[in-house]
Formats: C-alpha cells, sequence, structure tokens
C-alpha cells in the first residue's frame, strides 16, 4: 500500500471523526435548550394553574371587569397553545416568537386584572383569591431566571452553528438556528 494512499486513509478518518464529533457536540447543545425549555415550562404550569382558578373565584366580585377576566382566560389559553408548541421542538425559531408574542399578551392582560385587583384590598386578602394570587406572582418571578437560562442555552448553541467548520455540519444535517426567548 502507498504512503500517499495510507495518509489520504487516515486522513479521511480524522475528518469522519471530526464530523461526528461536531454533530454529537450540537445535538447534546440541542439537548440542553429542551431541558433549559422544562424548567420554563415548569413555572409556565404553576403559573397557569393559579389563573383559570384566580378568575373563578374573581367572577362574582368584580363582575363589571368580566371583559378583562375573559382577556385573561384568552391570552392564558394562547400562551398555553404556543408553549405546547415549544415544547414539541423548542429549538425552532418560529415557534419561539410566536410564544414570545402570546406570552406579551398573556402579561398585558394579567397585569390588567391584576391592577383592578389591587383597587379592592379586602377582595385581594381573601381566602380564595390571596394564595392563588401569591402562586401566580410566585411562578412570574421564577419566570424570568428560567427564560434566562433557555436563552443562555440558545445563544451558545447559536454561537456554535456560527463557527465555520461547524457550519458545514450543520447545514449538512439541517441544523438551524435557536429562537430566544
Amino acid at each position: 500500500m502507498p504512503t500517499w494512499l495510507l495518509f489520504a486513509a487516515l486522513l479521511g478518518a480524522l475528518l469522519l471523526f471530526w464530523v461526528i464529533g461536531a454533530y454529537n457536540r450540537l445535538v447534546a447543545m440541542r439537548n440542553g435548550i429542551g431541558e433549559a425549555w422544562s424548567k420554563v415550562q415548569q413555572a409556565l404550569d404553576q403559573r397557569g394553574a393559579a389563573v383559570l382558578p384566580l378568575v373563578a373565584a374573581l367572577r362574582v366580585p368584580m363582575a363589571a371587569e368580566q371583559g378583562a377576566l375573559d382577556s385573561w382566560c384568552q391570552a392564558q389559553g394562547d400562551a398555553e397553545k404556543a408553549a405546547a408548541a415549544m415544547n414539541t421542538r423548542p429549538v425552532d425559531e418560529a415557534r419561539a416568537l410566536a410564544w414570545v408574542a402570546a406570552e406579551s399578551w398573556q402579561a398585558a392582560a394579567a397585569s390588567r386584572v391584576l391592577a383592578l385587583l389591587d383597587q379592592h384590598t379586602d377582595l385581594r386578602l381573601q381566602d380564595p383569591v390571596a394564595p392563588l394570587t401569591a402562586s401566580w406572582r410566585e411562578a412570574q418571578a421564577r419566570l424570568p431566571f428560567a427564560r434566562q437560562n433557555f436563552n443562555d442555552a440558545a445563544a451558545a448553541y447559536n454561537e456554535a452553528l456560527a463557527v465555520f467548520p461547524t457550519q458545514i455540519v450543520a447545514s449538512g444535517f439541517g441544523l438551524g438556528r435557536a429562537g430566544l426567548i
């Protein structure tokens, strides 16, 4: 066997191992994004578990504000649908943008209802409302940290995709950018 053929085979094997390593690194980073999304989903689940019971507790005492309550329920439903879409593929940039838009609408509707609730001091301190409001606020406070964790993982993945030789592997396997939330 000629030396140049042995050298070419060795170079080819080295290149193959590098491609496999780069692909495995990108897949591990994508899995990290999925794990980070699960922490976001935990905060969303806790927050979502408080919304409908809280709205139900507020229906009678805040009868004049049914539009705000209905808007919050609708926004929460849309945010849950967008989160469910993110659950199926948390790396998809378009799904991340849809979730951010739904989350913005949900935050606006929630702040309106909570501002109205702040005007009713006696209602805010009553038994069914106070613990549900506290649970919602606790989950809402956990959400920015979980989002930052997700964004850190997505940014690291996107930076890895931007490196020259890895770009070739990523495009060859159809790996796209991750969206930030």
